[in-house]
Formats: C-alpha cells, structure tokens, sequence
C-alpha cells in the first residue's frame, strides 16, 4: 500500500468511525428521546407568553377535580408536548378547575391507580401500545363516569386496539393541512357551551390539521362535531391539489368534511377532542385554551355541553371570514 492509499484508507476509517459512533449514541428509550426532542422547552420567554394568557375557567368544580395527563409517544414526538403540559400546569395552577399529575409510563393505567383521577387527557400521544389490562382500566374508566381528552395526536394512537381508536373517534390519515399554513375553521356548533370561546364567529388559526382513515372515523352519527375545516375558502382546498390526495378527494373538494374538534358520550362518561395542539405556541393561544379548558371541564363533568351526535341536532354552521392578506 502506498502512502496515498493509506491516506485513503484513514480518511475512509475515520469518517466511518464517526458515523457508527454518532449512530450509537442516537437516543434508544423514550426517556433519552424525550430528552433529546425537547431539550429545555419551553423556553422562559415561551413560559410567560404561555402564562399570561391562561383563560379564566367557565365554571367552578363541583369537587377536586383531578387529571391525569399522559404525554408518553412510541411514534412521531411533537416538540409542542411540554408546550402543552406547562399550559396545563398554568391552567390548572391559576385557575383551580382541577390539578394535574404528569405521567409517561403505562403502569398509570390500572383500575386501583385511576380512581384517584376524574380524567386521563392524552398530550399528543402516539402509537401507545397498553397491554390488554390496562385497556381494560382506560375503558372501564370512562364508562363508569369519567373523563378523557385528547389533543392533536392523540388521534394518531391504538392501532393495535380497535376500542381505543373507536374511544377517541377515528384514527390520523395524514395532515395535508402543514403546520406552516393559516387555515379556516367553522363552528359546526356556534351555540354549544364548548365552542363559546369562539365568541359565535368561524376562525383562521395557524396549525397542522389532520384528517382521518375513513373506516376508522366514528362520523356525525356517533359524534357531536364542534369545529371543521371551512372548505369553502380556497386555502383550504389547495393542499388537495397535490397528486398524492387527488385520489381521495374524488369529488369536489370543498364539500370534504374535515372534523377538527367533537365531543360525546361514552357510557356513564364523556371524551373530548380537539386536533388543535401541533404547533407549540398553540398553546399560548387564549382562545384554543378556553376551547381546551372548556373541553376538560366537560370531560370532568363541571361542565354542561349538548353532546346528542350532530346527525340528530338541527345546526347552523358559523363560516370563516374571509382572509384579509
């Protein structure tokens, strides 16, 4: 070997050490990538932001009310979680609707554990995976007169577990509404008591929209639909024109129903969802909080909310306004 090949061959080593020794130290348990993902967000500045537009609650508890928020993700990891769990601890903290646990690890999920609990909310979980007992704990929980709420990507869990996806209403199908873009929302449900943040009007709101695998949606039969994407507006529509949607959007467009917020029944219990959470200063939106808020005190029963499907109910749709650039 001369000493140019040599040279060769050590350049070649070296890069390739670096690579495997970068590939091995790649987080490997949730812990280390919930470390890595998030780092030290939300940021002190994000905090005050945060807290200083936490809504008063609509109603006050008729007992201690207590959550338990679950934020563990075996799938994609949204860097808006602790966004999200310091809005909650605000809430909580200066609203004294409820107080809250912070849990990542499944072994929450018994009958004994979640008595203590007046509703489980899923920060954008994904892809969990509990056993057969603890599905049983998380079903029973809520039949028997409790709460759950789930943001954004808690629709993106329970593939496995055909009850939970059913629970939450439907399962993620892809976002063809980017978390980049402005999009237009409609009040489904401009008199319901957990849209009255919206002030009776439809909204522009910036964020990732999803929309739902079609055998797995529960649809207006079984849910109360509170907020959609206004189809109408040509923002909305665009993204369709993309090959790769073309051939689930058959017909026209702005006739596509894309859910967005709904709450219902569950046995003895409530569940309410919002896709509303993706971006990480959502969550220092004091209008989605309110919506959030006003949704947990549902889920809690402190709050009153017409949750009869929306194929039984007569409604009229609020519209988004049009958008002035």
């Amino acid at each position: 070997m001369n000493k140019y090949s040599l040279i060769i061959s050590l350049i070649f080593a070296a890069i390739f050490g670096t690579a495997l020794a970068q590939k091995k130290e790649q987080p490997k348990t949730w812990s280390e990538k919930a470390a890595s993902r998030f780092g030290d967000n939300p940021t002190a500045e994000a905090k005050e932001e945060i807290a200083t537009n936490i809504p008063e609650a609509t109603m006050s508890p008729q007992s201690d009310r207590k959550v338990l928020v679950f934020w563990r993700c075996e799938g994609f990891i949204h860097t808006s979680i602790p966004f999200g769990n310091y809005a909650l601890e605000q809430i909580a903290e200066q609203t004294d609707a409820f107080t809250i646990d912070l849990a990542d690890e499944y072994e929450v999920f018994t009958k004994k554990n979640l008595a203590a609990y007046d509703a489980i909310l899923f920060n954008n979980t994904t892809n969990l995976v509990p056993n057969e007992t603890q599905q049983e704990a998380i079903l029973d929980f809520v039949e028997n007169g409790k709460g759950i709420v789930g943001l954004h990507a808690a629709a993106d869990n329970f593939k496995k577990w055909e009850e939970g996806i059913a629970l939450m209403g439907g399962v993620f199908d892809g976002h063809p509404w980017t978390a980049g873009g402005t999009w237009a929302f409609k009040l489904d449900d401009p008199e319901n008591s957990l849209n009255a943040a919206f002030d009776g009007d439809g909204f522009w709101h910036k964020d990732e929209i999803y929309w739902y695998k079609p055998d797995s949606f529960e649809g207006r039969d079984r849910l109360r639909v509170l907020l959609s994407l206004d189809m109408s507006h040509p923002q909305n529509a665009a993204p369709l024109k993309n090959e790769k949607f073309k051939a689930k959007v058959p017909g026209d467009p702005t006739k596509l129903d894309v859910p967005v917020s709904w709450c219902r029944e569950v046995g003895k219990g409530r569940l309410f969802y919002t896709n509303l959470g993706h971006n990480d200063m959502t969550f220092a939106n004091k209008t989605v909080l309110t919506h959030i808020l006003d949704g947990i005190q549902f889920a809690l029963g402190d709050l009153e909310a017409d949750a009869i499907p929306s194929s039984e109910a007569k409604l009229a749709a609020a519209t988004a306004p049009k958008k002035s650039d």
